[in-house]
């Protein structure tokens, strides 16, 4: 099986200064990094090209039966031209390609690159939609403009010759139904988490730290909407210290918001962390804050989920089937601060519906365990590969 994605988790020893630009953590990372470790498990032969990135060039061996190739040149403005190099690997790659997924978020070289492939292999095409540009993507800087006029119609015209595709939620197939795509295509499997990675890792139902922690993990991108949380703390009527951890292209707008605080609040800032430190670091957490414009998903909050840690969250995409009003967190408007602030505060303030919120999380999580989810992605292969036999 050959798998195409733009990006790819980047072993801890390779990180260092200088990655965090590249986007070296994120939720799309650790999606295909650890959905290709769990396949390998299951026996399946994996060949996986992606850009390089924070991660070395080169090839390097993918757990007992798979191989990672990472390629491309480290420049941030033109990272789509990964796709080239990659292009003479799909079209020399040995053995026989089977079948080909390709991970589509907000790039849109790898959905022509995977198409071709398809072709040239003469097999099928399973496609991962971690975002759509057609559906997903909002805003209206050029970046945004040039995603939803060329992405839109690039991601239509790819997953109509899919034979394929899986969505991370109920929402986006919704979106994709509408489109014309058949419904018996359509596969809805969320991002999980490492059940081994959150053993032991625990958070919201233990004892809450003073003041309490409020905290953001991820990508400082625009539309994850981090500077909304710092703009909220400034109207918070609680007491509570402010954590912020991840680095990416909204970095100076969120260190800039962070300036304007009043002295009194009390601010823990961090770049990028390691993958493996991310459960202690969100049990270490009272509350959890995403307050994107934009989400598919927000792998994230099933993290935070499973450590029993309580979210506040945009009710925006495919967030209100995971984090369930009033049962597993809180979510307000995108883009409310002040409804942002009112939920933080209100579980400030009240422990034990904190603690409630945060123990049915930890429950309703397990149904994203990555084992489970990965045996559904290989059923999708097989159901795949049985139409071409």
């Amino acid at each position: 099986m050959l798998r195409l994605c733009s990006v790819f988790q980047v072993p801890a020893e390779e990180l260092g200064p200088g990655t965090e630009g590249f986007d070296s953590i994120g939720g799309m990372q650790n999606h295909t990094g650890t959905l290709s470790r769990c396949l390998d498990q299951l026996g399946w032969a994996q060949t996986v090209v992606t850009s390089r990135l924070g991660g070395a060039r080169g090839s390097a061996r993918l757990g007992s039966h798979g191989r990672l190739v990472r390629v491309g040149v480290r420049l941030r403005r033109l990272r789509q031209l990964w796709a080239c190099e990659a292009l003479l690997h799909v079209w020399r790659c040995r053995p026989a390609v089977d079948l080909v997924h390709v991970h589509q978020g907000e790039d849109l070289a790898v959905l022509p690159l995977g198409l071709f492939a398809a072709v040239w292999h003469r097999c099928p095409l399973v496609v991962t939609v971690h975002c759509s540009t057609g559906h997903t993507v909002q805003g209206r800087s050029p970046r945004a403009r040039v995603l939803l006029h060329l992405g839109g119609p690039l991601e239509r015209a790819v997953l109509r010759r899919a034979s394929a595709v899986v969505v991370l939620a109920e929402h986006t197939a919704g979106c994709l139904r509408r489109d014309g795509l058949p419904p018996e295509r359509i596969h809805v499997i969320p991002s999980g988490f490492d059940p081994e990675l959150f053993a032991g890792a625990h958070g919201g139902t233990f004892p809450r730290s003073h003041p309490p922690r409020v905290g953001y993990v991820g990508r400082l991108a625009p539309q994850k909407g981090a500077h909304l949380l710092v703009d909220a703390f400034s109207r918070l009527s609680g007491t509570a210290s402010l954590v912020i951890v991840g680095d990416g292209p909204d970095r100076m707008r969120v260190e800039q918001a962070l300036e304007a605080l009043p002295a009194r609040v009390r601010v823990v800032r961090s770049g990028f962390v390691p993958h493996e430190r991310v459960p202690a670091l969100l049990g270490s957490l009272d509350v959890l804050v995403l307050p994107s414009t934009y989400e598919e998903l927000g792998s994230v909050l099933i993290e935070t989920m499973a450590v029993g840690t309580p979210i506040v969250a945009a009710d925006v995409g495919g967030v209100p089937e995971v984090v369930r009003h009033g049962e597993t967190g809180l979510l307000v408007p995108p883009g409310d601060v002040a409804a942002l602030a009112a939920a933080i505060d209100l579980l400030v303030a009240d422990g034990e519906l904190a603690s409630r919120l945060g123990a049915c999380g930890r429950t309703a999580a397990q149904r994203f365990a990555w084992p489970r989810l990965a045996g559904s992605v290989a059923a999708v292969y097989d159901d795949v590969l049985s139409g071409v036999r």
